[in-house]
């Protein structure tokens, strides 16, 4: 009998940890929502390139950045941005044992950075906090119901977090009653220093756009020489509040100058440069995959309709049908075997 309870106990050792005695990392992508429902096919590429984790992310929206209201999950939405649609996602990705991390997002009208939705009285404040109480508690609830392994409760709402801390701790004492996984919260790379409750979570959270260089075309070298400003930063803050840190998106476009300002989207930015998303991406595995106090992250972003999307052509940050695909297939194979 002490033999087979040491057995079961070294089994159960070998499926937390990876050979190297390290705890198996996230290797996940941004599985960004469609108009359509999915099948295998459109999960194949995901095992292809060795991912074990992949972010649902239904949509709610707002108006402006001062109005309270957030629709969501209405027959309005495409399919994936919605309840059935993102449990539709979640069933077939389950399928070819991918974990989940629901990830619920606010999109606001002509695409303004939510971080600056602020309300311009206390009655709007209020109407807010019970808006976006109905939105992130209806994906609780999902979570739970299909035992995603990690919700996360925000994404990059700065001035909503710093004026309404109180409410944040209610709101996450609400989300335990209701689900029994993993917490993150996605913080903006340049606002993970002040969230007010990581120690309330299971992970800091971080999209991970930090500036890294400002060279056209970056070298491998200079890339992770520009992650020697932010790493003990990041790394200070797991070891103050003894938690694993979770880049809740990365990810870099393939034009010039990548490195120098990740976040930014728009259409502004059209040379492409395969080399520098190459280079950036790798600098970032580097940096923080074999790091013991790094959990993993999710590559941005994802799309279902694979044949469709990406290529040599494109200079937006999808990694699909470009050579970064065979970076991140390479690093997350360490990871997983």
């Amino acid at each position: 009998m002490k033999y087979v309870k040491w057995l079961f106990l070294c089994l159960l050792i070998s499926c937390l940890y990876s050979c190297d005695g390290q705890v198996e990392k996230i290797n996940g992508v941004s599985f960004v929502a469609a108009r359509d429902s999915i099948n295998n096919s459109h999960v194949a590429p995901v095992v292809r390139v060795n991912a074990n984790y992949a972010a649902i992310m239904p949509f709610g929206f707002v108006r402006t950045l001062n109005h309270p209201e957030i629709i969501h999950n209405t027959n309005r939405q495409w399919f994936g941005e919605t309840k059935a649609g993102g449990k539709q996602y979640i069933k077939e990705l389950r399928k070819e044992d991918i974990k989940i991390m629901v990830k619920p997002q606010i999109w606001v009208r002509r695409g303004e950075f939510t971080g600056f939705i602020e309300m311009k009285s206390e009655a709007d404040w209020k109407l807010l906090e019970n808006s976006y109480s109905s939105f992130i508690l209806e994906y609780a609830k999902l979570a739970e119901e299909v035992q995603a392994e990690i919700l996360c409760i925000g994404t990059e709402l700065e001035y909503f977090v710093k004026n309404r801390p109180e409410y944040w701790n209610r709101l996450i004492t609400e989300i335990k009653k209701l689900y029994t996984g993993k917490l993150t919260y996605a913080a903006n790379w340049d606002e993970f220093k002040r969230v007010p409750f990581w120690d309330q979570l299971d992970y800091i959270g971080i999209d991970a756009y930090f500036p890294i260089s400002d060279q056209k075309t970056p070298t491998l070298d200079e890339c992770i020489e520009g992650w020697k400003t932010h790493k003990p930063e990041i790394k200070s803050l797991s070891e103050k509040f003894k938690k694993p840190i979770l880049f809740t998106e990365y990810g870099y476009r393939s034009v010039d100058y990548s490195g120098r300002a990740p976040w930014v989207s728009d259409h502004t930015m059209r040379d492409v440069n395969l080399e520098a998303q190459v280079n950036t991406t790798k600098a970032l595995f580097e940096t923080f995959w074999k790091e013991e106090w790094f959990a993993g992250g999710f590559v941005w972003k994802w799309f279902h309709n694979y044949d469709d999307v990406g290529g040599h052509d494109n200079p937006m940050f999808t990694p699909q049908n470009k050579p970064v695909e065979k970076v991140i297939a390479e690093y997350y194979s360490y990871e997983n075997n």
